[in-house]
């Protein structure tokens, strides 16, 4: 795994409650906050949309009020 350096504030009281969870749980502050972060980046990340998305999309705007017009007909033998 590649990291980069950083540095962030907490609050006193944050920090305190973290250094004892890190206490508790036999693991570094470093770790913990790594996990977190990578959590909520992975619950806050946009989410990929289906490539197909827009794959029938006509570039015309009259579709939905033409729709009997242009399916009148269809299913019936030529």
């Amino acid at each position: 795994m590649s990291t980069a350096k950083t540095t962030v504030y907490l609050a006193v009281a944050d920090y305190r409650r973290l250094k004892a969870l890190a206490r508790a749980t036999k693991r570094t502050t470093a770790q913990l906050v790594r996990e977190a972060v990578a959590e909520y980046a992975r619950r806050h990340a946009p989410r990929a949309r289906p490539k197909s998305l827009g794959a029938g999309k006509s570039g015309r705007g009259d579709l939905a009020e033409r729709a009997e017009e242009l399916l009148d007909g269809l299913g019936r033998s030529r």
